[in-house]
């Protein structure tokens, strides 16, 4: 098991955990509803973050980092200084995150 699956395991065991509360009064309710998303979220992005690292790394490997997986560009200095990870020159994550901004508006419908 990769770490990244070890840490989601135990996010959303932490989230489960959790998922009673002591007294069954709404607002107790409430806050524990709260308190699964907030862990479901943090889970999800620090799975992210892992797979992010995890292909940063094979990219080293293959001599690729540093190089925009989609335009073949070298990636900014100042960027791989920013987010080392990240698999993107500055442009296409540009593109990216209309992409995904135009996605979740589209859901919100």
């Amino acid at each position: 098991m990769e770490l990244s699956e070890i840490r989601k395991v135990a996010f959303e065991a932490e989230a489960r955990a959790s998922a009673e509360p002591e007294v069954g009064d709404p607002i107790d309710q409430a806050t524990s509803a709260g308190l699964r998303a907030t862990a479901s979220a943090e889970s999800s992005l620090e799975h992210r973050s892992l797979l992010l690292v995890r292909d940063a790394l094979e990219r080293i490997e293959r001599g690729a980092f540093g190089t925009c997986i989609d335009c073949g560009r070298p990636i900014e200095p100042a960027r791989l200084e920013a987010v080392p990870w990240t698999p993107y020159c500055h442009d296409d994550q540009e593109k990216h995150d209309s992409e995904t901004a135009v996605g979740a508006d589209a859901g919100e419908l």
